[in-house]
């Protein structure tokens, strides 16, 4: 099955010390992204080490997942993937 297009991207395996700042910079270079975030522990506060980009057209993020996706940055190797909703995740168990 392909994946459907999506303006949205997973980021995973970020460094903890990175931002949404920094977030943003590290895949602007690819198209607009109209929203960066990191995913912080509820309790501690302190960031997972992974988080979403969202980017204004289905093109843009295309061009960011692979130029960025198996990229090291900050020393760690970043995998990014096409987001998914909790919708399409529950099509596709059943």
């Amino acid at each position: 099955m392909a994946k459907r297009l999506s303006s949205q991207l997973f980021v995973n395996r970020l460094s903890s010390f990175t931002n949404n700042e920094q977030l943003t910079r590290l895949f602007s270079p690819f198209g607009d992204v109209t929203e960066a975030r990191i995913v912080v522990d509820r309790i501690t506060q302190r960031p997972k080490g992974f988080g979403f980009v969202t980017y204004k057209s289905d093109v843009e993020a295309q061009k960011a997942l692979k130029a960025m996706n198996g990229r090291i940055v900050d020393g760690r190797l970043i995998f990014v993937e096409v987001a998914q909703n909790q919708k399409q995740e529950e099509d596709t168990k059943s």
